[in-house]
């Protein structure tokens, strides 16, 4: 059975940091080298115990490689589109992707840090925010010291731009 994701939308260029690449890279040398290996021997013990209509291991280890191998086609799609963003060339007076941002929010004088990276890297719990996010796109292009505005669902948040590394 033949698998195809949906990701690819008008041949565009996915954009992801170095490390983003690498760490799509390593994923699917797991799932092929490893995962998949495992669920298809899985799946090779389980067919050997008779009856598949009733054999819960087996549908489940069906279930399983079905996953392993749609992802691995995902990753795949996204590794041939992507774009590796270099940081090194770039300066640090205007945020791009790459960059790590520390904001201030409001008048507080607590600052946050965010890592600005492609969508596909995006973890809001390791604040890695994409350039696609709200907050990514007014990030891009500014410099230290503009205060940009995000909608929220709490209501608009004003961030000023502390450093730019």
């Amino acid at each position: 059975m033949q698998r195809k994701t949906n990701i690819i939308l008008n041949n565009q260029k996915i954009q992801v940091t170095n490390e983003g690449y690498q760490t799509l890279l390593t994923e699917l040398k797991e799932l092929k080298n490893v995962r998949r290996p495992e669920v298809v021997e899985q799946l090779a013990f389980a067919r050997e115990q008779g009856d598949l209509s009733e054999n819960a291991a087996y549908i489940n280890n069906k279930e399983e490689l079905d996953f392993v191998d749609g992802r691995i086609d995902e990753l795949e799609d996204i590794i041939n589109q992507s774009e590796v963003i270099s940081t090194q060339n770039k300066g640090r007076s205007q945020v791009a992707i790459g960059n790590k941002v520390t904001l201030s929010i409001g008048n507080r004088k607590d600052k946050h840090t965010y890592h600005v990276v492609g969508e596909w890297e995006a973890d809001p719990k390791q604040k890695k925010i994409s350039h696609e996010s709200p907050l990514g796109k007014a990030l891009i292009g500014k410099k230290v010291g503009a205060a940009v505005e995000v909608k929220a669902p709490a209501g608009k948040v004003v961030y000023t731009i502390v450093s730019i590394d």
